[in-house]
């Protein structure tokens, strides 16, 4: 495990005349083994403001998926992360990537293939009333696109984590079938297998339910976020508390060794409050909750939280500090408009140190 805390920087960098911190800290970065994450990416059309749909004249355009926004994340904390997915060979499919490297995404493996990009509108709600989303991501690239396009044994060179969403294997068969090809390969290459389950009863429409695809690809998981309410879904796991169900999804599933969740409190669509949690075999354990108010934009927060658990054990020696950061991380990403989370490390260890005041920085 690298830790940028715990290296020990020379007087005079021996390799060039750059600042010895900040050269230390790239050659560290380029011997750390990448997170790799997969699934669709998709082009994200917000009304400005808070505009309904009937109102808008014009639409912000950014790009975001579940997986992808992880590795964002991860990438603005400073791991090496690397993104795969499949885009139409146009003008839009070179934007998203381009969108994505940007901010320090490794996009080598995308697949060119396919017609159309993937939308979502959004509409953002406040106070009482709602945000909306509606998707129009029927027949895209992704969803057409076929698992031997995707060489798992190459893509995972110099690899330490894999992770995945219950929204992949729901867009169709043959993306189910390339996410579970990854994470057996994954497993057999010993990286740490990750996933949210993210159940999306609406996407689950070609013929397979979530009950019969997803326990085959969580069998290969090592961590997961998974809720109450999406392990009866899924998995027919009904119970009246997360100890309980998080236990009998470790005896269905032996290779688990984490259960975690984020436990949201909505006072209103601007205000919430957020507590992670997280069972580890045993025991459970809970962050601290933080109120988040006012919200700028809650979409991502689950990618955030799965992204700062990342960081947080790959970085901290205990589950509870991992979890902390964890939700510290979701709870700001809350406060930044588009699907990923642009903060630094030093950010949310504030949050984590009790620094929730937003006061002016000088």
């Amino acid at each position: 495990m690298f830790c940028f805390k715990s290296l020990k920087i020379p007087e005079r960098c021996a390799l060039c005349a750059a600042s010895p911190i900040s050269n230390a800290k790239n050659i560290l970065i380029s011997v750390m083994k990448k997170i790799v994450t997969f699934g669709e990416i998709m082009m994200r059309l917000t009304t400005p403001g808070f505009r309904r749909f009937e109102q808008a004249d014009n639409f912000s355009a950014v790009f975001g998926g579940g997986e992808a926004n992880v590795s964002a994340a991860l990438a603005h904390m400073g791991l090496p992360s690397a993104h795969v997915t499949c885009f139409p060979d146009n003008d839009l499919g070179r934007a998203a990537v381009a969108f994505f490297q940007k901010v320090g995404v490794d996009m080598t493996h995308t697949v060119f293939r396919g017609e159309r990009l993937g939308l979502y509108f959004m509409e953002t709600g406040a106070a009482m009333r709602a945000s909306k989303i509606i998707y129009d991501r029927f027949g895209s690239a992704f969803a057409k696109s076929m698992p031997e396009w995707f060489p798992w044994a190459s893509i995972f060179e110099r690899a330490q984590w894999f992770h995945w969403t219950g929204i992949t294997p729901a867009i169709s068969a043959t993306a189910a079938e390339a996410c579970l090809q990854a994470a057996k390969t994954a497993r057999q290459l010993g990286l740490t297998v990750s996933a949210d389950v993210n159940y999306r009863r609406n996407l689950w429409q070609y013929g397979k339910t979530a009950a019969e695809v997803m326990p085959d690809l969580v069998a290969q998981c090592d961590v997961v976020v998974c809720t109450e309410s999406d392990a009866a879904d899924i998995f027919g796991i009904e119970t009246g508390d997360f100890f309980s169900m998080a236990t009998a999804l470790m005896q269905r599933f032996p290779n688990l060794k984490k259960v975690i969740a984020t436990r949201r409190t909505a006072l209103s669509a601007s205000h919430n409050r957020l507590t992670g949690i997280c069972f580890d075999g045993s025991h459970c354990i809970e962050s601290p909750t933080l109120d988040i108010n006012p919200i700028v934009d809650r979409i991502g927060g689950g990618d955030a939280f799965m992204a700062g658990f990342i960081y947080g054990t790959l970085h901290y020696e205990d589950a509870a500090s991992a979890l902390h950061f964890a939700t510290a991380a979701s709870a700001l990403k809350h406060t930044i408009e588009g699907d990923f989370n642009r903060v630094r490390v030093h950010e949310v260890e504030q949050v984590m140190e009790g620094e929730v005041s937003g006061r002016l920085l000088r």
